[in-house]
Order: C-alpha cells, then sequence, then structure tokens
C-alpha cells in the first residue's frame, strides 16, 4: 500500500515525527541520506524496516498522490541538494514540505520557483523540540489552500491537543508558516532573557542559591506567570550534582544562538516595527560570548539588593506582555508586507501546546485578539493595559534596584522602556528631526500642521 507522506531526514526531529504519525495510524515513508541513521533507527524500531527506501527516487515510488514529502534536514543548502535531486522527478500536484527552521525569505523563494512547475511548497514551522515532535507539537504552516488541504488530515491528529483546538494551522502562503515559527522564536529569546535576569537578581543581586531561586518560579508557576518556561526554569535550578552543587551553578555562562531571534530583529527593522524586548535578549547572548572582554573589566558582585518577590514576579509578567505584544506587532506587519492575511488570534491558539512559548498568558491574549482583531498591540487592549498598570510599579522597582547595584537587565529595562515610549503623548524627536534637517535638509513637519506640506528651516543664516 502506498504510504500517504515520506520523511527526508531521520535525525532527532524526523525519526520523533515518524515515530508520532505512526503512533496515529499514518504510515510514513523514510530515507536519509545517511544510511546509518536508518539503520539505527529500524534496529530500535523494526516496524519501520519495510518502509525505508534506499534513495529519493525509491522514496517517490511508495508514495501516494500527490506525493507529500516533508524535508526534516538542516536550513540552507542541504534543502536546495535535495530541492536539486528531486528536480525533474516531481509532477505537478506534489508537496514539498520544509520543516526546518529556514529564513522565510528562502521559503518564499522556493515557492514562487516551483509554483512556475506546478509543485506545491510549503514551509512549515515546528516547535517544541525533540518531545513535542514525538508526543505533539505545535505547527505553522505556510501553504497554499490546495495543499493545506492534503496536509491539514495529517498533521492535525499528531499536534498538541488543547482546549483551543489542535495546535497545527495554516498561517497563509508561502514563507507565512515560517515567518510565525521565527516570531515564535524571537518572542521566545525575549521571555527566557527576562527570566535569566530575574534569576539574576535572585541570585547575584540578592545571594539566593538556586534551589531557593527554584522556590520562587514553582511560586510563580501557579500564578499568572504559568508556562512551560516558568515550570523548566524551576526543574533546571533545582538539579544538583552528586557532591550538591546546584548543576546551574556548573555551567559557563555563554549562551548560544541558531539566528532566529537574529532574523528576527532584521525582519522587525525592515518592517519597521520596534521588537526591543527580543533585540535586548539578542544583544545578552552576544555579550555574554565575550567572555574574557568581561572578565577583563569585571567588577566584584554584590549582593544586597532588596526587593519583594511580588515586585520581580511584576516584571516578569510586564515584560511577558511585551515580548508577545511586539511579536504580534511584527505579525500584523508581515501581514501588510507579504499579503498574508493571517488572523492574529491564530498563532497564539496554535502556541498554547507543544511549543516552548506555552503560557497561561495566551488564553488572554487569544479572547483579546478575537474580540478586537484589528489591533495587533496589547496595550492597546483593556485587559493588558490594566494589567502592565498593576505591574507597572514592580517593573520600575526591579530595574531601579538591579541598576543600582550594576546588575544587567536589558530585556526588562528594554521593555520598561518600550511601555513609556508608547504612553508618552510627546517624544523628543522633534528634536531628532530638527538636528536631520539643519544637517542634511530632511525637512520636519509643523506640530499645527503634522499633515501638511514638509518645511525647511535655515538653521544658519548668515
Amino acid at each position: 500500500m502506498a504510504h500517504p507522506l515520506g520523511i527526508i531526514g531521520v535525525a532527532t526531529m524526523g525519526r520523533s515525527l515518524a515515530l508520532n504519525f505512526r503512533d496515529h495510524g499514518i504510515d510514513v515513508a523514510l530515507f536519509d541520506v545517511d544510511a546509518s541513521l536508518t539503520a539505527a533507527f529500524t534496529a530500535e524500531h523494526p516496524g519501520f524496516a519495510d518502509s525505508v527506501a534506499d534513495s529519493l527516487t525509491d522514496l517517490l515510488t511508495r508514495l501516494a498522490r500527490p506525493r507529500r514529502l516533508l524535508l526534516m534536514i538542516k536550513a540552507g543548502q542541504p534543502v536546495e541538494d535535495v530541492l536539486a535531486v528531486l528536480e525533474g522527478q516531481l509532477e505537478p500536484g506534489d508537496i514539498v514540505i520544509d520543516g526546518g527552521n529556514t529564513l522565510f525569505h528562502e521559503t518564499r523563494r522556493r515557492a514562487a520557483a516551483l509554483r512556475a512547475t506546478g509543485i506545491e511548497y510549503v514551509g512549515l514551522g515546528v516547535s517544541g523540540g525533540e518531545a513535542g515532535a514525538r508526543f505533539g507539537p505545535s505547527m505553522m504552516a505556510g501553504a497554499p489552500q490546495s495543499a493545506w488541504a492534503h496536509l491539514e488530515p495529517l498533521l492535525t491528529p499528531i499536534a498538541a491537543q488543547t482546549a483551543h483546538g489542535a495546535c497545527a494551522a495554516r498561517m497563509g502562503d508561502d514563507g507565512a508558516g515560517h515567518f510565525v515559527k521565527m516570531v515564535h522564536n524571537g518572542i521566545e529569546y525575549g521571555d527566557m532573557q527576562c527570566i535569566a535576569e530575574a534569576y539574576d537578581v535572585l541570585s547575584r543581586g540578592m545571594g539566593l542559591p538556586a534551589d531557593a531561586i527554584a522556590g520562587h518560579f514553582r511560586q510563580w508557576n501557579d500564578g499568572p506567570l504559568g508556562s512551560y518556561l516558568t515550570d523548566l526554569t524551576a526543574t533546571v535550578l533545582a538539579r544538583q550534582e552528586d557532591d550538591g552543587t546546584a548543576t546551574v551553578d556548573t555551567i559557563f555562562d555563554s549562551a548560544g544562538q541558531k539566528g532566529t531571534g537574529r532574523w528576527t530583529i532584521i525582519a522587525a527593522l525592515e518592517l519597521g516595527v520596534s521588537v526591543p524586548t527580543i533585540a535586548a535578549a539578542v544583544d545578552a547572548r552576544v555579550l555574554s560570548s565575550q567572555h574574557a572582554a568581561r572578565q577583563q573589566l569585571a567588577r566584584p558582585p554584590v549582593s544586597d539588593v532588596d526587593l519583594p518577590s511580588s515586585a520581580l514576579g511584576d516584571a516578569l509578567l510586564a515584560s511577558r506582555i511585551c515580548a508577545y505584544a511586539q511579536g504580534l506587532q511584527l505579525i500584523a506587519a508581515g501581514n501588510a508586507e507579504y499579503g498574508w492575511d493571517i488572523p492574529l488570534a491564530r498563532p497564539p491558539r496554535v502556541w498554547t501546546g507543544g511549543c516552548i512559548i506555552r503560557a497561561k498568558l495566551l488564553d488572554e491574549i487569544i479572547s483579546a485578539l478575537r474580540e478586537n482583531p484589528h489591533e495587533p498591540n496589547l496595550l492597546a487592549h483593556d485587559a493588558f493595559s490594566a494589567t502592565v498598570d498593576a505591574c507597572e510599579a514592580g517593573l520600575r522597582q526591579t530595574v531601579r534596584a538591579a541598576t543600582e547595584r550594576s546588575i544587567p537587565t536589558p530585556a526588562l529595562s528594554a521593555s520598561l522602556a518600550w511601555i513609556d515610549m508608547y504612553r508618552s503623548a510627546r517624544m523628543p524627536q522633534n528634536l531628532t528631526q530638527a538636528q536631520r534637517d539643519a544637517f542634511g535638509a530632511h525637512t520636519y513637519h509643523r506640530l499645527d500642521d503634522p499633515d501638511g506640506p514638509a518645511v525647511h528651516t535655515d538653521w544658519f543664516p548668515a
């Protein structure tokens, strides 16, 4: 019997998805250019032995039409290499799905090229890591409606299931899925950095051991801050080595990144969207890698910060709202630029299960966006405006206490500044425009006629 889906790549994510599909009665065919990976997989799971192809051509012969191919391989050149081999073997109506972390511009380019040959190309953002892929990921598809009709029956059964439904949905055409996944990862960067800053205040600033800090995160997880990352942080902080040392205290303080956070910032700059919470998180990872320079300039640590846990919790909640708000504004801008028409409540709905940024807060975000689907700025929704009002004092208190003791809180500080700027009826960019006009004759608009003609002043009359 022909297989409904072929998976190319059986490393961690590919093999986990294959098992997930099999659990839901969907029989997949498999291929990997590295035969040792398929051999190891079938040795562990003999039931797949008859489903392994020995070449891409063999894989195609095993698939029902229209043939659906899911690429779970490294983004970039490996995808180009597979597409080059498939060229001439695919038929109009066949569907190629890129399930990797691919830059959405690349997905749009490939989709346009293959569309001309009648091949459907889908960019599928998959979140949740190995566990999510195995037991229920969050999936964001950029697909034509015709392709989604063939993929929805395959993807929704294996997705995470929540009160909001299956965490798999079509976001829009071509690169929309990878764009939303990129924004998801940007929000993840921001949230993780704010959590790290709260940990730093409690650890270096207040001198608390890791297991005591874990208690704070467990407490926060029972309230509005409840989320996968809050719960995970409590678990990580409670882990100890055999000698009783907290495992987190043995880890070198240089954080890696795979590029999606940087892509989010670049996309925001291209689309004219302010994402300072996310940008601060990327900056922090970059600076963390400059270990030698930090050691040379390091000052003695302090541990006399006086800050109630409630203030720090409020700071975290306000900054988390900022990270989501900035991400949603970026999705709205992508809609306008690329014509995707992604309903703004759809990404948060898909994020309620299976993914890294799943959180209690998403229920309120979904409700707010369904009530007012054309307002991407959460600060403009009454419920979130009230929450930020309630958390504002704690956020200010946290940033002030940390700053006075030289504990950097770039993401928390950026969140506060973003809130303050949005709530400023007048900003000092009137001076910026005056400067631009003075040195470059860039002109400006007058306050008493902002929609009128631009004017120029002779700032240096003879």
